[in-house]
């Protein structure tokens, strides 16, 4: 049917998904007026109106609702066959939208992706960098590395290794002011905490045998996993930071552990999540194939 071709489907799922029809023009990097044609189009085609405008932005009508599955399941069963003929085909081109948090951006993936790109050279990598948790389908994210095995069931997960914590602080710190030796001594000191995730700010440690947890108060605080590792760099405190990426700094004696005999590291998988649908397509293999096998090689198991 004019109007209704799988491009169009896979537009009227994005325009759902960002509930803007400018957002989907950036996405896609045309003219917000052939975003709107295509969609006045598919309403002429389905003799329906499938979207509310308004000053608050677009909503889905119930036309819009019942189209907007149909739209989802077939696009979701065309990429199934695309991802079929392409694994095949074995084609590692293409571009790779990745989510992740600052840290794992920049001290893992950031290191990874000349050799990404000296093995497969057809490749485009876009990364998409924060703290918060994405939502896949509506950012249009192809994988995001995260902890946490929580997911719908349209996603998958495939292990890449292991995120633990450990307690750093710069050292010329550590010269100006010492470091504790005992995690009652810790009150001494000026601390880094994490305002966007508290349950971080909850330090454990073995002592006598026994895991307990003690609640910090920092100093300094931020939202920002990456300025977090900033601030323990510049000296202002020890902050309780990933070991993928403080170890790398320690042996560079940018860091120093502290208490590295009480702090319980508490490490927890890390994972590569993407939509079941496209887990076959070989640009999405290469990368999480790539990156396993370099964080083994570069931070163990």
């Amino acid at each position: 049917m004019d109007g209704l071709s799988f491009d169009a489907l896979k537009l009227f799922v994005r325009v759902a998904a960002l509930g803007s029809l400018s957002a989907v023009a950036r996405e896609r990097d045309v003219p917000v007026s052939q975003v709107s044609r295509a969609l006045a189009r598919m309403e002429k085609t389905c003799a329906v109106r499938l979207i509310h405008r308004s000053t608050h932005g677009l909503s889905l009508t119930a036309e819009g609702e019942t189209f907007l599955d149909y739209c989802q399941r077939l696009t979701g069963t065309l990429e199934e066959l695309q991802a079929d003929f392409s694994a095949h085909a074995q084609e590692v081109k293409g571009a790779v939208r990745v989510a992740a948090s600052t840290v794992i951006a920049q001290y893992l993936l950031l290191p990874s992706l000349p050799g990404l790109r000296a093995q497969h050279p057809g490749l485009r990598v876009a990364l998409e960098v924060g703290d918060q948790l994405v939502d896949l389908a509506r950012d249009g994210i192809d994988i995001a590395i995260r902890t946490g095995t929580s997911l719908p069931e349209t996603m998958v997960a495939r292990r890449m290794g292991g995120l633990g914590r450990g307690l750093y602080a710069a050292p010329a710190y550590a010269e100006q002011h010492g470091l504790p030796q005992h995690p009652n001594e810790l009150c001494r000191h000026p601390l880094i905490v994490n305002s966007a995730a508290p349950h971080l700010n909850h330090w454990p440690f073995v002592i006598d045998g026994k895991t307990v947890k003690r609640p910090q108060v920092g100093d300094w605080s931020t939202n920002d996993t990456g300025l977090a590792t900033s601030m323990a760099l510049q000296g202002l405190g020890i902050a309780r930071l990933a070991t993928v990426v403080a170890e790398p700094l320690v042996r560079q004696q940018k860091l120093v552990p502290v208490l590295p005999s009480f702090v319980d590291p508490q490490v927890v998988p890390l994972y590569a999540v993407m939509a079941s649908a496209r887990q076959r397509l070989p640009k999405i293999k290469a990368c999480i194939d790539y990156w396993a096998a370099w964080i083994a090689q570069h931070h163990g198991p």
